[in-house]
């Protein structure tokens, strides 16, 4: 079953040349699928469209079946309720003078999740590896890596039906990443996910699909299996030939 489809999609900045031309793909429920290129691609900008914060000017997205309506205020809060966000940089998306369970709660509070909060950031924070007193410290006190497990906690919190992640290992060192890699794929099996990047390498091990986007198109889309084994389109060759070789999964120690 289909939980988020994209239309025919089309979007300029002002009168300028086309970010997006013709972007069409589906996301089945249950499914990790990875949109993939570098920088000036138009990934980012068709993030903001699934985020709701901007519209398409041509084609249309629709989230279990019925049109993304970003004008539409009592449908993006119910959008933002089943639709959540996971971005780059670890530093810059959690507030320094709040502590961890109010950032954690933040969703909960704004879209008025019934419920026991303080139990509902327990057990998020603990799923994403961190102890429970976790909460009632700061985010300077916590490293690169840590902090981005915060985030992660408060993006699944409401447990969405959809995690949009936005480059969200870029900012990470090596030995980090890929523990933070295992960290969605383990948080995948409960959501359908959405995962921004211009690594191939990392969208290859935690996507089932892969969406690769030039210069605003869609270069070619199909299982990561098959991309990985006969890409077809030269872009794509290009990206895989760039992936670095990443280590296994660390064994199991204190989370960073």
């Amino acid at each position: 079953m289909t939980l988020l489809q994209v239309e025919n999609v089309g979007f300029a900045y002002g009168k300028g040349r086309a970010v997006l031309e013709d972007i069409s793909f589906d996301v089945p429920r249950g499914a990790n699928v990875g949109l993939v290129g570098e920088s000036g691609s138009g990934k980012s900008t068709l993030l903001r469209l699934l985020l709701g914060l901007d519209s398409p000017q041509r084609g249309r997205i629709l989230f279990d079946g019925a049109p993304l309506d970003a004008r539409d205020r009592g449908y993006m809060r119910g959008y933002r309720r089943q639709v959540q966000a996971v971005f780059q940089d670890p530093y810059s998306s959690l507030n320094p003078a709040h502590r961890i369970r109010r950032i954690v709660t933040e969703p909960l509070r704004s879209l008025k999740i019934p419920g026991d909060h303080r139990q509902m950031a327990e057990a998020a924070i603990t799923s994403v590896g961190l102890t429970p007193d976790t909460l009632d410290r700061y985010p300077h006190q916590f490293s690169g890596g840590q902090r981005q497990r915060i985030a992660i906690a408060r993006a699944i919190v409401a447990r969405p039906a959809l995690l949009l992640a936005d480059e969200p290992v870029s900012a990470l060192d090596l030995s980090t990443r890929v523990r933070v890699v295992d960290l969605f794929r383990q948080i995948a099996s409960d959501m359908t996910m959405v995962f921004v990047s211009h690594d191939m390498g990392v969208v290859a091990a935690l996507c089932d699909r892969i969406v690769v986007l030039d210069r605003g198109r869609i270069v070619e889309a199909g299982d990561t299996a098959a991309i990985l084994k006969n890409p077809q389109h030269p872009y794509t060759q290009s990206l895989l030939s760039s992936i670095p070789r990443m280590p296994d999964a660390a064994q199991p120690q204190d989370p960073t």
